[in-house]
């Protein structure tokens, strides 16, 4: 016979399952983290290789072409981030035998991309008022917000990684020559920090 604080262990643990998204893969953090990092050494040397001028990385490229090349990058960055995600977040819900697509999992994916999503859209208006400063600032706030309302339906941790982009995302709006600086420890650093503390918690 299961003692009662057994009994409340499991209900509590149903109650969460059937509330919260856990199938999220600490290795997909860690991989989006090293994608922001390759992403972002290579925008560090078309902008400032080999002056601190911008866009004086090489005399070949214009300042037209630089920016295609920055949003491409941004882009295929972001496809392999979210790719990433999507498949090893799936291979642990089923390693686990946890249900990944649920209620839960769609109210974690609306919290999240509502203010990811807006971010994008605010991105798009700087670029096409040459507020290039500024994109940095805004993708790191925004998707600090976006983290922070999903963290109510998923790990814990999330949260706290949300509080370190915001962080960084008011650093870079008043530093906004340290903004690619900011942006590689947000979108990099932190996500292989926080990917390894819940891929050695949650994942194994």
């Amino acid at each position: 016979m299961k003692k009662p604080e057994q009994e409340l262990a499991e209900i509590r643990s149903m109650m969460e399952r059937s509330t919260r998204f856990l199938s999220l893969s600490g290795l997909a953090g860690i991989l989006a983290g090293i994608y922001a990092l390759a992403g972002a050494s290579l925008a560090w040397y078309w902008i400032y290789f080999p002056s601190s001028e911008y866009a004086s990385g090489t005399e070949s490229i214009s300042t037209a072409d630089l920016r295609i090349n920055l949003l491409v990058v941004a882009l295929v960055v972001l496809g392999l981030a979210v790719g990433s995600a999507y498949f090893l977040s799936q291979n642990k819900s089923q390693r686990k035998s946890q249900q990944f697509r649920s209620p839960a999992s769609k109210r974690f994916l609306l919290a999240l991309f509502i203010p990811v999503i807006a971010g994008g859209l605010f991105s798009f208006a700087l670029i096409h008022q040459s507020a290039y400063q500024m994109i940095a600032p805004a993708t790191l706030i925004f998707y600090g917000l976006g983290l922070i309302n999903a963290s109510h339906f998923t790990l814990g941790e999330i949260k706290n990684l949300g509080i370190g982009q915001l962080i960084l995302g008011i650093i870079a709006a008043f530093f906004p020559e340290f903004g690619l600086i900011c942006w590689a420890l947000g979108f990099g650093v932190l996500h292989v920090i926080y990917g390894s503390l819940m891929y050695f918690k949650y994942d194994r």
